[in-house]
């Protein structure tokens, strides 16, 4: 039976391999970011994590299955540039099925938030939440069925996102192979962006989630940090500010999975600047338009409890055409540059 033309433009589409790199990626980025930068501290650490005592460290019998290992760590990169000044430093926190590489080199080859930020003078903390990444997973959690120690229903829940479920939850248009007219993500190096998600394992986490632990920990260790999350990590920062305020200076939730719910204790969040930030074409999407409604109650509602919450969607402010990875979207830079002016106005410098 002959494939019908569209899913078979579909597969083509979805399996299309990254010949070079496109046009766009040669592209110089503007004068301003162009040139050496003097970076003052560069390294990485991890903050959190607890010590766990288990017998299913291993089923191989070169390695003992009995021991003490560290989990729920949250691994830390950073950079901070030599004319920081007063900046406030910056955390970027990544979403679902993915890791810190989302604030990095774009798919199409332009410069990430995380260079952008730090030569604008800001230092920059890019982490890799618990289980992702180069934040150790929980293998205690699999080994015991492997055993027969434990029952499969024991086992933890992880997915990935496939490609074709991905395409409508990243927005890149209303279902799998179609595009939003105008929107900005560079599809035509779709298969490096592909290459970027990694399983997920956010449901078996515990409570209180790892991240928001180390978030708070990371917060007070940098004393007056602005965290800003993405997607399913854009509760967290309200969730550590609700835990405590300590070294939060500011946050900024581009298109959170969820927001605090309108109902909801709001002395948390009394004086603290919060931008929430979303993109374009919510609204054709069953996913996030009941997402941003919600987040606009929790505005309301905080800002009458004598909150500073600012939501922001794009197009209401003639700015079109941007994915849910609005980071990496063409007009990446630009709109890192308005976060910065953003920041500058409401949050301030270290006094």
């Amino acid at each position: 039976m002959p494939i019908p033309s569209r899913v078979a433009g579909l597969a083509a589409l979805l399996a299309a391999p990254l010949a070079a790199l496109p046009a766009a990626a040669q592209q110089p980025p503007p004068a301003s970011l162009q040139g050496p930068v003097s970076i003052q501290q560069q390294g990485s650490f991890f903050v959190g994590g607890r010590a766990l005592r288990s017998d299913s460290l291993s089923t191989i019998p070169a390695y003992a299955p009995s021991g003490t290992i560290t989990i729920d760590q949250m691994y830390v990169r950073f950079q901070v540039p030599a004319d920081a000044g007063a900046r406030r430093p910056i955390v970027l926190v990544h979403g679902c099925c993915l890791t810190g590489k989302t604030w990095e080199t774009t798919p199409d080859g332009r410069m990430g938030w995380d260079e952008v930020l730090l030569r604008r003078g800001y230092p920059t903390y890019v982490v890799d939440q618990p289980w992702r990444g180069r934040s150790a997973a929980h293998p205690t959690t699999i080994n015991p069925v492997k055993t027969g120690q434990a029952g499969p229903e024991t086992l933890p829940t992880v997915f990935s996102a496939g490609r074709e479920d991905a395409w409508t939850i990243f927005r890149f248009g209303r279902r799998a192979g179609e595009t939003f007219p105008g929107m900005l993500f560079p599809l035509e190096a779709q298969e490096e962006f592909w290459r970027q998600t990694v399983p997920d394992w956010n449901a078996s986490l515990p409570s209180p989630h790892p991240t928001v632990v180390a978030l708070s920990a990371l917060a007070a260790r940098l004393d007056g940090a602005v965290l800003v999350s993405h997607s399913q990590s854009g509760i967290f920062p309200f969730q550590a500010a609700a835990s405590s305020r300590q070294g939060i200076a500011g946050i900024v939730s581009i298109e959170p999975g969820a927001c605090p719910a309108a109902d909801s204790d709001m002395t948390p969040y009394a004086g603290l600047p919060i931008l929430i930030l979303w993109g374009d074409f919510v609204q054709e999407s069953p996913r996030w338009a009941p997402r941003l409604a919600a987040c606009r109650d929790f505005a309301r509602a905080a800002n009458a409890a004598g909150g500073k919450v600012e939501l922001v969607v794009l197009p209401e402010i003639g700015i079109a055409g941007n994915s849910h990875m609005l980071m990496q979207d063409r007009n990446s830079i630009e709109l890192a540059d308005w976060l910065m002016g953003w920041i500058g106005k409401n949050v301030g410098e270290r006094r």
